[in-house]
């Protein structure tokens, strides 16, 4: 997913995700800490919108957790306005402090500079491998080679994670979505074809690795 809304505010929450699937983000909505990180540890996301006064575990509890294992861009959202609280934040970890009531041309700036600083790179190049992210195209040793849609995401995730082991969870997640149908196996499959395609010997991959009971990371060779 493109971005996660933590607020226990459900009518806020959901006047915001309205906003942002309309400039073609995909959202997801937590409303407590507890499933926040739940639905980040699985699904995983590219942007967290957080909010800091929630129940159980508050904001800064979650952006701590969160920062012991992933940069993800952390853009918190507060009623709290107090420097204190604003520092304490930014010194956790979080990307930007934006004070409730917000105006949402200004909020969806934000996102939109945050995602264009952090995403902005066109291509990838990798060796004898070569990812277009805007013709969507992947060549290998100057040859464009076919992919399907799903195919391209997976490869185009792992490339951008390079040398992170990603779980079989956070992949399925990112890729097919929590609410797919498909089965895990499909990731499994996928794989396979991947590998026929950019290895010299998929028998033996060099590219795209298997970590045994976690997932699966890629390498530069």
């Amino acid at each position: 997913m493109d971005i996660l809304i933590v607020e226990d505010n459900k009518e806020l929450a959901g006047l915001l995700c309205d906003f942002l699937c309309g400039e073609n983000y995909t959202v997801s909505v937590a409303e407590t800490g507890e499933k926040a990180l739940s639905l980040y540890e699985r699904y995983g996301a590219r942007l967290i919108v957080l909010d800091i006064m929630l129940p159980g575990t508050d904001g800064f509890g979650v952006l701590k957790k969160i920062r012991e294992e992933s940069n993800v861009p952390v853009l918190i959202v507060s009623a709290k306005t107090a420097k204190e609280d604003k520092l304490c934040g930014l010194d956790i970890g979080a990307d930007d402090y934006i004070e409730k009531p917000y105006d949402i041309d200004i909020m969806l700036a934000k996102i939109g500079g945050i995602f264009k600083r952090r995403y902005a790179v066109d291509e990838i190049a990798d060796g004898d491998i070569r990812i277009n992210k805007i013709s969507r195209m992947v060549y290998k040793s100057g040859v464009q080679l076919e992919m399907t849609a799903k195919e391209f995401d997976l490869l185009l995730l792992l490339a951008e994670n390079k040398g992170r082991t990603l779980s079989k969870e956070y992949l399925f997640g990112q890729v097919w979505g929590s609410d797919s149908f498909s089965e895990q196996q499909t990731l499994t499959v996928h794989i396979k074809w991947l590998r026929q395609k950019i290895e010299d010997d998929p028998k033996s991959p060099k590219k795209i690795l298997t970590v045994w009971g976690v997932g699966y990371k890629y390498e530069s060779v």
